[in-house]
Order: C-alpha cells, then sequence, then structure tokens
C-alpha cells in the first residue's frame, strides 16, 4: 500500500488500523523552535474522539497521544515527530458476520479487488479512525500557524436540508464549540441535533455540509499551474473519508451571476490593496489574495447503517447484511477537527514551499 504520506515540505505519514494495536504517524518538515501545547493537541483530539455526545458513536475510546521524538524541553527540535495513540476499545467480533460480505458502499469490495484481501474488522486502513493522526499533524501545523496570525476555523453548516442562510462574517464563530453539533447558529444546532436523533432511532444516517474559514493568510501562497492552493486544498478534503464535494469562494451558488455581478473589484485603503467582495473565496489564479479563505466541504451518510441490506460475499452469492457495531449516524460533528487539520497542513506546506522558493 502506498501513498501514506501527505504534503511536500511539511509531511504527515500515517500508519495503522481502526483494530490494530494503535494508529499514528510521523510530521517531518517541523520548523524548529516552535512552543508545544500538549494540552492543545490532545484537546485537538477530544474534538474528534468516539463518544463525545448522545449523537455519535458509543465507541469509548481515550485518545491520548503519545510523542515519541522531535520535541525537546517544550519546542519542537526540526526533527521528525513520531506520535502514536492506542486502541483500546476494539470490539472485532462485531464484524465477524462481515468477514466474507461486502458492505454496500463501503472500501470492502476494491480493496479485497486491489489487494486480494482486507481487514475486516471495522474496516482497517479505510476506517475514519485514520483520521487520529490527521488531527495530531494538524495540531502541530495549527501551533506553527498561529506566530504567523492565521487562524482556521470550520463548522457545520448543513445536516440533511437544514442549512446555514447566513454568511459567515455574520455569525460568532466562538460558539461552535458550545454544542454538540458543532454550528454557530444556535437555533439551527437544536434542528440539526434533533435530525439526527431521528435519523439514529430509525437506525439510518444523514450527511450534510462543513464551511471552513482561514483568516490571516498572506497573499502569494500556491502555484499557478499544478499546485493551485484551492486544488491543494481540495484534494486535502476529498482524501477525508465520506468526503464527496468540495466548492470553494462563491462555488456552485455563482453560476447563475454574471462576471459583472461576480468579479471582486479591486480597491486601496491608505494604499493597501483589497477586494471590495470575495466571491473568489481569498484565492485567485490559484494564488492566495490576502483575502479570508473560505470553503465548504461535503460529507455523504455514513454508510453503515443499522438495518437490514441486500448484498452479495466474496463468491457473489446474494445475502442479507445485518450490521453490529457502534457507528455515527451523521460524521459531521466529529469531522469539523479534521477538516481544520487538513486545512492546517496544506496552508503550513505552502507557507514553507513559498519561503523555500522566494530565498
Amino acid at each position: 500500500m502506498m501513498r501514506n504520506s501527505f504534503g511536500h515540505i511539511f509531511t504527515l505519514t500515517t500508519f495503522g488500523e481502526s483494530h490494530g494495536a494503535a494508529v499514528g504517524g510521523v510530521v517531518d518538515g517541523m520548523p524548529a523552535g516552535i512552543d508545544v501545547d500538549l494540552d492543545f493537541i490532545q484537546d485537538e483530539l477530544n474534538r474528534r474522539k468516539p463518544g463525545q455526545s448522545r449523537i455519535t458513536t458509543g465507541r469509548q475510546e481515550s485518545d491520548l497521544v503519545e510523542i515519541l521524538s522531535g520535541v525537546f524541553e517544550g519546542k519542537t527540535t526540526g526533527c521528525p515527530i513520531g506520535f502514536l495513540v492506542r486502541n483500546t476499545n476494539q470490539h472485532s467480533n462485531d464484524y465477524e458476520n462481515v468477514r466474507d460480505v461486502f458492505r454496500p458502499s463501503h472500501a470492502d469490495y476494491t480493496y479485497t479487488t486491489k489487494y486480494g484481501l482486507r481487514d475486516h474488522r471495522g474496516g482497517g486502513r479505510s476506517s475514519a479512525r485514520e483520521t487520529i493522526s490527521r488531527c495530531v499533524g494538524g495540531a502541530f501545523a495549527k501551533l506553527a500557524l498561529k506566530h504567523l496570525g492565521i487562524e482556521i476555523v470550520a463548522y457545520s453548516s448543513q445536516v440533511g436540508n437544514i442549512a446555514i442562510t447566513k454568511d459567515y462574517k455574520s455569525l460568532d464563530l466562538s460558539l461552535v464549540e458550545s454544542n454538540s453539533v458543532r454550528c454557530p447558529d444556535l437555533e439551527k444546532a437544536k434542528e440539526m441535533e434533533q435530525l439526527i436523533l431521528d435519523v439514529k432511532s430509525e437506525g439510518d444516517t444523514i450527511g450534510g455540509t462543513i464551511t471552513c474559514v482561514i483568516k490571516g493568510c498572506p497573499a502569494g501562497l500556491g502555484e499557478p499551474a499544478f499546485s493551485k492552493l484551492h486544488a491543494d486544498l481540495g484534494a486535502a478534503m476529498l482524501s477525508i473519508n465520506a468526503v464527496k464535494g468540495f466548492e470553494y469562494g462563491a462555488g456552485f451558488d455563482g453560476v447563475g451571476q454574471r462576471g459583472s455581478e461576480q468579479n471582486d473589484l479591486f480597491c486601496s485603503d491608505d494604499g493597501t490593496i483589497s477586494t471590495r467582495t470575495n466571491n473568489s473565496g481569498g484565492i485567485q489564479g490559484g494564488i492566495s489574495n490576502g483575502q479570508d479563505i473560505f470553503f465548504r466541504v461535503l460529507f455523504k451518510p455514513v454508510a453503515t447503517q443499522l438495518r437490514p441490506q441486500p448484498t452479495v460475499n466474496k463468491q457473489g452469492e446474494e445475502t442479507i447484511l445485518e450490521v453490529k457495531g457502534r457507528h455515527d449516524p451523521c460524521v459531521l460533528p466529529r469531522a469539523v477537527p479534521v477538516v481544520e487539520a487538513m486545512a492546517a497542513m496544506t496552508i503550513l506546506d505552502h507557507y514553507l514551499l513559498n519561503k523555500t522558493i522566494q530565498l
């Protein structure tokens, strides 16, 4: 299995399976001398971990991170940062009935076709538990970005047909962590939570959209051709489990506008060049322009259904699948920190790449 690394200069290589001994990774290219706030890193994992509310899976994992290298006396050394998080609450027997059965819309069939075998326990490498490593890598990236005045905030903006209609600028993003859905619109948050509970009671699942805002990003990040900033952000987001779509700026909503309506006109404020609007989402020509970068990520409904589904086994014989175990009815609440982590690593990677090119 190849391609387990992310990034160009700031890189993250992940390892582990959901029902193995541990998951972990190696961060390389982290600038030296950055203060390491271990509580902050653990908090980022706590935002992702299972069992945190009644609308997430009931699986209980402490998800305690162990830093193995690359940190000395509270600061990064510039050396590779090794870390791991041990798995402590696997119920592998819950998956015994899917050993030879292909679960609908999972990676079971494609993994078997590609590798000739698969780890049926929770999906193995395809499990969302792999995103633990991304949150740790993202936490380190956030610590570095903090020195640059770059802030990244994501939130649930739509669950099913319940959506925030307000622009992110009119929302109080400090309220994201005030509710289990991670939605800054408190009225919509209540509706979203109830919808997730209703879906959960039916043994079904629901999808939605996460919006991410990056503030303080300097102009000049990104390349004009094959490493456009929005292309790399899109690739980062589409690598997350259950993601089906990515759009930035005006996105698909802008197709009904004319160019005269959507163009971001330039202006000058005491010699500082800016734009009157931000339909471009902070990126023009593949390069950041200094405005807020904002984008949306679409997550499909979780594929695991706690209701009978017709499928086939490895021999191609039709059968009925009844899944056991503990699963999320909606991935959004736990995916918010993952979106932030992937955005943070992408921005830091491009910042370091841009600095290298300028030298």
